[in-house]
């Protein structure tokens, strides 16, 4: 894989891969604007400014950006993260100086119009309730408050009634202005393009882009050892378990994704097998390893019956012990690996989701890896490194979260 970068004289960072096999391209760009970055009376602020980028700029109405966009074909969208906000879009090979126009015009030139946010208040208000209504979303919500108490990356990202209700448009300008400069962004291109015709296109908007970011100076988060319960119209249990993860610089995340995967990462995984298919007490069960720049999460998801909750949680524990004082079985460990090394091979079939991996690889300083180079790493991972990982995140005292169904048991 040849990936070629350049950083413009404002601090902006592009980073290319040229694919001459498709007809596509992918373009991602990249801020360091997610929830880890609000103040508690922010909460929200970086969510809702994702929306407002695509209600209207100082020559586009909303509409016409939608139309702009479907007639070129080109598929584009947001989401916002603890630590980013990113806006991408696939288009044409042919479409991509004009879909970087539209990206460009929606993110340096957004109105934010009153009364175009009023109304967009009451849409993340209603995304709010739908995540409410969403039992098994909003418990990893609460595992993040459990495991990181108030430091930032315990809020949602999607904030609260609230902090929304208070939001003003002076309050979106101020955040995008210390938030959105060019030393904060990274715009990453996969796809049928070279490296100096995307440098070319970007310089063209953003090469003469101003402004430093405000700099977010944070302690480092600090694990606590918590239990949140919600209580909810619901029939099922929905439980999370959660210990003090890894940062995602730290190269002995793909001996836990290994880990990960032996314990909850597909329907061989132990705790698949030993919840659902051999005792019956759930019919979803994972586990998963939410990394961050300085630290992580290593949680563990089942939806269960009110009644069946210690039990369950007992089979966990379990399933921990046995990994630290029976070390893993050969079989296992391969299967691990096999099933790692083609998930990542298969995403990268995708142009979208390798502009992904080079997007966050570049905005957090990480060397971007060849599939050969990941492969060989995973491939070089031994049991004892394996258990080494699962000594220091599985005898951690857990933090509990569950939104449980009304009634006692």
């Amino acid at each position: 894989m040849h990936y070629q970068r350049t950083v413009l004289n404002n601090g902006v960072r592009i980073i290319t891969e040229e694919l001459n096999h498709v007809r596509s391209v992918s373009v991602g760009f990249w801020f360091r604007a997610g929830s880890r970055h609000e103040a508690s009376e922010q909460s929200g602020l970086s969510h809702l400014i994702e929306h407002m980028t695509f209600k209207g700029t100082s020559t586009r109405s909303a509409k016409e950006i939608a139309v702009a966009f479907d007639t070129i074909g080109g598929q584009v969208n947001a989401y916002t993260s603890k630590e980013y906000t990113c806006y991408f879009a696939k288009l044409l090979d042919q479409h991509f100086s004009k879909g970087v126009e539209l990206l460009a015009d929606m993110l340096l030139y957004s109105q934010y119009q009153p009364e175009m946010l009023e109304r967009e208040k009451g849409v993340v208000l209603e995304e709010i309730k739908m995540y409410e209504d969403s039992p098994d979303e909003l418990v990893h919500d609460l595992i993040s408050q459990a495991v990181f108490d108030q430091h930032p990356l315990g809020r949602p990202i999607l904030g609260s009634q609230e902090t929304l209700t208070a939001f003003t448009r002076e309050s979106l300008l101020e955040y995008r202005n210390q938030r959105y400069t060019p030393d904060n962004l990274v715009v990453a291109v996969v796809g049928n393009i070279n490296h100096e015709r995307v440098v070319e296109e970007i310089s063209k908007y953003f090469g003469e882009w101003t402004g430093q970011g405000k700099q977010v100076v944070q302690e480092l988060p600090f694990y606590h050892s918590n239990r949140l319960e919600r209580i909810k119209e619901i029939e099922q249990a929905h439980i999370c378990l959660g210990v003090k993860g890894i940062s995602r610089i730290d190269d002995r995340k793909y001996a836990l994704l290994i880990l990960d995967n032996i314990l909850g990462g597909g329907m061989s995984s132990r705790l698949f097998q030993e919840l659902r298919e051999e005792r019956g007490l759930v019919y979803t069960t994972y586990t998963y390893h939410a990394a961050y720049h300085d630290t992580g999460v290593f949680g563990v998801y089942a939806g269960t019956s009110r009644e069946n909750i210690p039990e369950v949680i007992t089979i966990v524990q379990e399933q921990f012990s046995d990994i630290l004082d029976n070390n893993l079985a050969i079989d296992e460990l391969n299967r691990a690996k096999e099933q790692i090394k083609a998930s990542l091979v298969l995403n990268l079939e995708n142009t979208a989701s390798r502009m992904g991996r080079l997007g966050k690889s570049e905005l957090f300083g990480e060397k971007v890896k060849s599939p050969n180079e990941l492969i060989e790493l995973i491939d070089n991972i031994t049991a004892d490194a394996v258990v080494e990982i699962a000594k220091e995140i599985l005898t951690q005292e857990y933090s509990t979260a569950m939104v449980l169904p009304k009634g006692g048991v």
